[in-house]
């Protein structure tokens, strides 16, 4: 299956929009969206600019119902009233009624996750530990991928809050081992990056992100990945 991967937007909702016209050419199928949708430098009093991301982020759940879309740490900042970098007070009511807007948006078959599986490809917005896996899967599940993922999607903010979890986990700076790295492949975001790359069973893909000035930090493309050969590349509008 062709996958469009949609890295961490941080207010940029133009990005929903060139994924839009690239999902109408038909690239692919079906769309993952690792969100971080809120938060970006010096914009805590735009609360407009929140408002109209979240806009085009519900149109495009709607649009695209099969997009699979898998929570950043900047997002459940807001749910769970965690404080971080970027965290602003003024929009966050707008943050909280926009996520809950989106969920109602996506089908009800098809939720809003820490960590979504296509084919043997694993999407999440840090990655997939070992080590959490042994922490908070039993044993006896290890083995069994969906019943693994499925342990870990119904965990909340105590387990989820730390560096080891899918949703804060950066390993591209880390030597310690993923859950299953022969089997699967895992797409993330979350560390900014120059390029789209690929180190071992690991495909990072944010690089939409910017310096404080608003350079560019990345290529801004959007990773066109196939889930069964694992062949991919980068695309842009």
């Amino acid at each position: 299956m062709k996958i469009l991967v949609i890295p961490d937007v941080h207010l940029k909702p133009q990005m929903f929009k060139q994924a839009t016209a690239l999902m109408h050419q038909g690239i692919a199928d079906r769309a993952v969206c690792l969100m971080d949708i809120p938060d970006d430098w010096d914009k805590q009093y735009n609360v407009g600019l929140y408002e109209e991301t979240y806009d085009e982020a519900i149109r495009f759940a709607k649009a695209f119902p099969e997009t699979a879309w898998c929570y950043g740490n900047h997002d459940l900042s807001y749910l769970w009233h965690c404080l971080e970098s970027g965290y602003s007070s003024m929009a966050s009511m707008t943050v909280q009624r926009k996520l809950l807007d989106l969920r109602e948006a996506v089908p009800e078959d098809n939720p809003i996750k820490y960590v979504q599986r296509i084919d043997n490809v694993l999407f999440s917005h840090g990655g997939v530990l070992n080590f959490f896996v042994e922490e908070y899967v039993p044993r006896a599940k290890y083995n069994d991928v969906d019943a693994v993922l499925e342990t870990i999607n119904q965990l909340g903010r105590i387990e989820m809050w730390n560096d080891a979890s899918p949703i804060w986990l950066r390993p591209q700076h880390s030597k310690m081992r993923l859950y299953k790295p022969r089997k699967l492949l895992q797409v993330v975001g979350h560390t900014p990056m120059d390029a789209i790359t690929k180190e071992g069973n690991l495909i990072s893909t944010d690089v939409f992100s910017t310096y404080r000035d608003g350079k560019p930090i990345g290529t801004e493309e959007f990773l066109l990945l196939d889930t069964v050969t694992w062949e991919y590349c980068g695309i842009k509008m």
